[in-house]
């Protein structure tokens, strides 16, 4: 679990791609390599070179499919009938693999830093981590006693004001009950951080769950009560007091999600800003004095709020009100269960999987190893990546991935400038703030160093604890310190790629930076149909109907004429309605609304990085490689990028919160719209993805 708390708008090469860390400098001492010779040994013959696989690969295709009917196929069609689901995944595509390349990496350095503890900090802290976290047996006789102290305080609790103190403290500890807390930069003020509070309070991935009464819905929701029933079992509850609590847990989440905004609303930025006195939010919160409870969270001298949904926090304050202290109580131990359940002994685990294999549908729980990296990779994250770093990521690609983007921004400016909808003075706007974009490539310029943070190699939950409770620390430390636009949402393993409004930044994890994204040896039409594409993608984020509202400095405020944002809203317009027009499993459809700005992302990007190749040597020749034309390459790379088998469950999940599109409609959505695609495989009208030439849309 990431522990950094800011708003990214990712690029999903999914599970989470687009859900959501030295210039290259060493380590003091690097990590041993691998003895490839020892003396007196016999040295084998040297084996031929192994033909490397080519970028386009006819062997993954579906030639019988026609391009302009179903591109996604004709370029991937026999690669997903050949490559299924494994049963520890609840999806396999090109970014699955990737993952899996990340996660063995990140293995093999955590497995050698549990053999070189003594080499330093860096070592100990991440291998005696990895160590506790991969010791079933000492996990397992500890059963839930990491918790016990913290169920023994929720015991202790008496009034109102306790629940709301013990809440407070749990925060303080890592905790997240009830309402979300954390610090970040006032979108309004980007100079300061503000403390900013969420809607939250509920355990389903989306509120729709509780609300919707169809049959997923209800499927997962007997899942959900048959989860809190066991696992109050699991801590000594009869089974008729553990069935009381399940419904009573059941009536105060339902009741919150029926006080949270949809996912669409939490998209509108504005409607979303409310800041607020602290005395002016109590006031409205009439059972909750703020003034009184923020210093018990760690939070003082802040005389100002941002409330993300007003109207949550006064449900919510009712709700407390309406709930008698016993049932708070039991709220309470809820969240320290369902916490900590993943990472307690096998009973808690495997009640864990088995409510996540009715959300998700995967059949086996994720390998142990594979687990702790992950949980490893959130916690210490750039201690972890300095290692990864230090290993796996070539210098030399930074450089490239800079001039990339040079290429890109150029291609950007000329798109804005050819904007026969926009007027002169947002152009102006529009080129300043493209050019101010600040370019994090593979890792941070200054790596965090985790102070204070004790690591056991005997002691796995107490370590996840400590990381936790640094966490909270260092994101509450952020007041009253200028803005760190060093700072990345990301950490360097992770295979993804943002963009951050507020920051006015694009980051691209060193992670990222591979096949089928990014190969120094590919010609320029697989790394512009890949990376540049993505590296598109993230700079028209900047322009989307999100990041369009936020300036050169990041700071939300509006930039553009009248006029102007009619035209833009008449185009986004359109690209919503095409995308709602896509039927994903039996009654689902893509949500033409919610997806907006990553379908906007994915136009703008893949036009940007078609026309900056087309200034290549390659882009202006016609040699054909592998059988495909320059143009031809680049638009079956787009289309590698996005293959991917998933699992119905998990995508009905990702219908509801997922702000991207299915991967087959990523590709064939944005392709629909690019001329130069029509002309490259000869698409014609009665074909099924062709658009008349006045039809296709274009915004960027």
């Amino acid at each position: 679990m990431n522990k950094q708390l800011t708003f990214l708008t990712s690029v999903m090469l999914m599970s989470c791609l687009m859900a959501a860390t030295p210039p290259p400098g060493k380590l003091a001492k690097p990590l041993p390599q691998p003895s490839v010779s020892q003396p007196n040994a016999i040295r084998p013959d040297p084996k031929p070179p192994v033909p490397k696989t080519p970028f386009i690969n006819r062997q993954n295709m579906n030639l019988a499919v026609k391009p302009g009917d179903d591109f996604y196929q004709y370029a991937n069609g026999e690669w997903l009938k050949k490559n299924l689901i494994p049963a520890s995944k609840t999806s396999w595509g090109s970014l699955n693999v990737l993952r899996e390349k990340s996660l063995d990496a990140m293995k093999s350095l955590l497995e050698e830093a549990t053999q070189n503890t003594k080499k330093g900090r860096l070592y100990q802290m991440v291998g005696d981590f990895y160590a506790s976290g991969m010791d079933s047996i000492a996990i397992e006789q500890k059963g839930f006693d990491p918790i016990k102290a913290d169920l023994a305080r929720v015991e202790q609790v008496h009034s109102k004001a306790d629940v709301l103190n013990e809440i407070a403290y749990q925060r303080t500890q890592g905790n997240s009950m009830l309402f979300p807390f954390f610090v970040d930069q006032d979108s309004r003020n980007v100079t300061k951080y503000i403390g900013q509070f969420v809607q939250g309070g509920t355990t389903l991935p989306d509120r729709d769950y509780y609300l919707k009464n169809d049959p997923r819905s209800q499927k997962v929701r007997e899942a959900y009560r048959d989860y809190l029933t066991k696992l109050f079992g699991l801590i000594g509850e009869q089974p008729s007091k553990a069935s009381q609590n399940a419904d009573l847990i059941m009536r105060l989440e339902t009741a919150l999600a029926n006080a949270q905004m949809a996912r669409v609303e939490l998209r509108d930025p504005i409607k979303t800003y409310n800041k607020l006195t602290v005395a002016d939010f109590s006031k409205q919160t009439p059972g909750i004095n703020w003034s009184d409870l923020m210093p018990k969270m760690g939070i003082h001298g802040q005389d100002t709020v941002l409330v993300q949904n007003p109207a949550f926090y006064r449900s919510m304050d009712s709700l407390l009100t309406a709930t008698s202290v016993e049932d708070m109580k039991t709220y309470m131990r809820w969240n320290l269960l369902k916490n900590a359940a993943p990472y307690l002994s096998n009973s808690f685990v495997n009640q864990n999987f088995a409510f996540n294999k009715v959300l998700s549908g995967q059949k086996e729980l994720t390998p142990r190893w594979q687990r702790m990296s992950m949980l490893i990779d959130g916690s210490l994250g750039d201690l972890l990546g300095q290692l990864y770093v230090q290993q796996y990521f070539k210098p030399q690609a930074k450089q490239r991935i800079l001039v990339l983007i040079d290429n890109l921004e150029a291609s950007f400016k000329e798109h804005i400038n050819a904007l026969d909808w926009m007027s002169i003075d947002t152009k102006k706007r529009a080129l300043t703030k493209l050019t101010s974009f600040k370019r994090k490539i593979g890792y941070p310029d200054k790596w965090k160093n985790y102070d204070g943070v004790t690591i056991r190699r005997d002691d796995f939950y107490g370590n996840m604890k400590a990381a936790d409770k640094w966490w909270y620390k260092d994101n509450f430390n952020r007041f009253g310190k200028a803005v760190d636009r060093t700072e990345w949402g990301m950490t360097p393993p992770t295979v993804n790629a943002y963009y951050n409004p507020v920051k006015n930044e694009i980051a691209f994890p060193a992670a990222i930076l591979q096949f089928p994204f990014f190969d120094a040896e590919a010609d320029d039409a697989i790394n512009y149909g890949g990376i540049c594409a993505v590296i598109g993608h993230e700079m028209t984020h900047g322009f989307d109907d999100q990041g369009r509202q936020y300036d050169a400095d990041g700071t939300l405020r509006d930039w553009w004429t009248t006029d102007d944002a009619t035209n833009f809203k008449q185009r986004a317009d359109k690209v919503k309605e095409q995308f709602f027009g896509f039927k994903v499993l039996d009654s689902l459809k893509v949500n033409g609304q919610l997806t907006l700005g990553e379908n906007l992302a994915d136009l703008g990007g893949l036009a940007i990085a078609y026309d900056a190749f087309k200034k290549t040597k390659q882009g202006q020749g016609k040699t054909e490689i592998d059988g495909f034309t320059p143009d031809q390459r680049f638009f079956l790379s787009w289309a590698q990028v996005w293959r991917r088998n998933i699992l119905p469950e998990t995508q009905a999940q990702q219908i509801l919160v997922d702000p991207h599109a299915p991967t087959q409609y990523r590709c064939n959505g944005p392709l629909s719209n690019i001329d130069a695609w029509y002309k490259a495989f000869n698409v014609q009208p009665g074909q099924t993805m062709y658009k008349a030439p006045d039809q296709r849309i274009k915004v960027w």
